[in-house]
């Protein structure tokens, strides 16, 4: 079942099981949505938009042509991405910078992607940050513009830039994944 609210404008019929989609939010046709997403009011996610499933996107974010969101995201309130280097008023290019959000991201308030970047696998952007560059998986980013700050684990654990956390347990990477 997918919970819709009455002042949402919903042109796609792609859209998963158990999403549900609040107050005031636009969405247009062609765009894909998962199972079980929950969609904050004051969204507006546009055509060439691809969500996949368990992905939270908090009030007042904008998902432009090109933006791809892996499974088990979560986009902040006001995190904002671009799909254009150089914009000009009606001067579209042929086709949008795509950006990838990989599995397991997490996007703080307010944070600004830049387009055509990766937010790699369960990498984590601070809030208000700007992120000029790709970053690799399990790595944790701040600041203006965002700088690697040290990494964490898919459990949300922060590690400093040694792979260890506050007891001093060091993890490492195996394989591609961080244990």
């Amino acid at each position: 079942m997918i919970f819709i609210h009455s002042s949402a404008e919903v042109q796609t019929k792609n859209i998963g099981d158990q999403t549900k989609i609040w107050q005031s939010v636009v969405i247009l046709e062609k765009a894909v949505i998962g199972k079980n997403c929950n969609i904050n009011c004051f969204v507006f996610i546009e055509n060439d938009v691809i969500i996949g499933d368990n992905v939270t996107v908090k009030s007042e974010v904008q998902l432009w042509d090109g933006i791809r969101v892996a499974d088990n995201v979560f986009i902040g309130p006001n995190a904002t991405f671009t799909n254009d280097r150089i914009p000009r008023s009606k001067n579209y290019p042929p086709d949008f910078n795509k950006t990838v959000v990989e599995n397991g991201a997490s996007i703080g308030a307010n944070a600004t992607i830049l387009p055509g970047l990766t937010i790699g696998v369960y990498s984590f952007i601070g809030a208000g940050s700007v992120v000029t560059k790709n970053t690799p998986a399990y790595t944790v980013w701040y600041g203006n513009p965002a700088v690697h700050k040290g990494y964490i684990t898919e459990n949300g654990i922060l590690l400093d830039m040694e792979m260890k956390d506050l007891s001093g347990k060091q993890y490492r990477m195996i394989n591609g994944i961080l244990k």
